[in-house]
């Protein structure tokens, strides 16, 4: 059993979030909340035209997101433990990299009065991985519009991810490079990952396995 109550998967696009969650939600028996990428109907007009579309893709998925995690926490629904594939917060990450400045005013004073309504997790599990490794998974998992990914947008990505997180502070962080793990077909490296999960923390830790180990 995990001691954490509410677990956080996050990550640069084709990182892995989402199998990662899945394999937490059923080892730990967990409810499990999936972000829905597929509904967003701006989203395949973004990756062809970013500064066309950037608004409107963001302020989607700003609301989902929220209506997502409102649903989550009412009533009595959040006793079991919880596993998600995202953090609310990481909208703020998309919005500074996409958004120009006075999109982005419009949007900080949206995302600033609905942050103040959401639950902060208990534990963030942040995956990186090459950019080499991140196209290779975004062509596997065959997203139509994810197939002309631009590397140097996920290499935009990565950087403002890791800046983020540098300076992430709302609950403990496991900092996780995945370029030499696979949770989904080696479960060595999935029971790796549980050892790092299996007490609590705080702080951040790092957990970058060596294969030659």
């Amino acid at each position: 059993m995990l001691p954490w109550r509410y677990i956080v998967v996050e990550g640069v696009i084709g990182v892995g979030k989402t199998s990662l969650a899945k394999l937490l939600a059923t080892r730990a028996g967990a409810r499990l909340n999936l972000e829905v990428v597929e509904e967003n109907p701006f989203l395949s007009k973004f990756y062809g035209n970013r500064a066309a579309y950037a608004f409107q893709t963001q302020i989607f998925f700003l609301l989902s997101r929220f209506r997502q995690q409102q649903k989550l926490f009412q009533d009595e629904l959040f006793r079991n433990v919880l596993v998600s594939d995202y953090l609310f917060a990481k909208d703020r990450i998309f919005a500074n990299l996409n958004l120009g400045d006075d999109e982005l005013v419009l949007y900080n004073q949206l995302a600033t009065i609905l942050e103040q309504r959401v639950m902060r997790p208990d534990l963030v599990i942040y995956l990186q991985a090459r950019t080499e490794m991140l196209l290779q998974r975004i062509h596997w998992r065959g997203r139509t519009f994810e197939q002309d990914m631009e590397p140097a947008y996920l290499e935009a990505l990565g950087a403002a991810y890791s800046y983020y997180f540098h300076h992430y502070k709302d609950s403990p962080l496991l900092v996780v490079n995945t370029d030499n793990l696979d949770f989904v077909n080696v479960p060595g490296d999935f029971e790796l990952l549980l050892e790092q999960l299996g007490e609590e923390f705080t702080g951040t830790r790092y957990f970058a396995p060596d294969p030659r180990a």
